[in-house]
């Protein structure tokens, strides 16, 4: 079994970054409820190195923070030159424009109680950056919520 043990802050973010710029794969337990319904805190994010490929729309990426400097994980909402809007996914409002050169790498993988969640990163990223964009997000999900709690009474 790997040897597992805690970093937080800088210490996580400088290992992220060093793992990163060699090529290889970055793994580690999600902490916060900023990417909620699709990354919970306990996930386990593989993170992958860009390789050149500019970050797309839909995407989940690891960046540093512009206002706390810490790596966070959220979702290109928008795109344009080499600057990303970039937003949780249960986040009221959007980070701001991120740099290229501040995006360590793309999740690639979320786990989840050993076993792998799809959900959010597949073609279905780009909805969900749409309507997050767009504050369209939570209200789909009151909304399916409301129609399922009354298709449930009614059965």
């Amino acid at each position: 079994m790997p040897q597992t043990f805690s970093l937080s802050g800088t210490k996580l973010l400088a290992l992220a970054r060093a793992v990163l710029e060699r090529g290889a794969s970055f793994r580690f337990r999600a902490v916060g409820t900023s990417m909620v319904p699709f990354i919970r805190s306990g996930d386990v994010l593989t993170l992958s190195p860009l390789r050149g490929r500019q970050p797309r729309v839909g995407d989940v990426i690891a960046f540093v923070h512009p206002v706390t400097g810490r790596m966070a994980v959220h979702r290109v909402v928008c795109a344009r030159q080499a600057a990303y809007l970039l937003r949780g996914d249960a986040v009221l409002e959007p980070d701001g424009w991120i740099r290229l050169e501040d995006i360590l790498g793309r999740v690639t993988r979320i786990e989840r109680d050993g076993r792998r969640v799809r959900l959010g990163l597949g073609v279905e990223r780009f909805g969900i950056a749409w309507l997050r964009r767009h504050e369209a997000l939570w209200e789909l999900a009151r909304r399916a919520g409301r129609a399922a709690r009354q298709w449930k009474w009614v059965a």
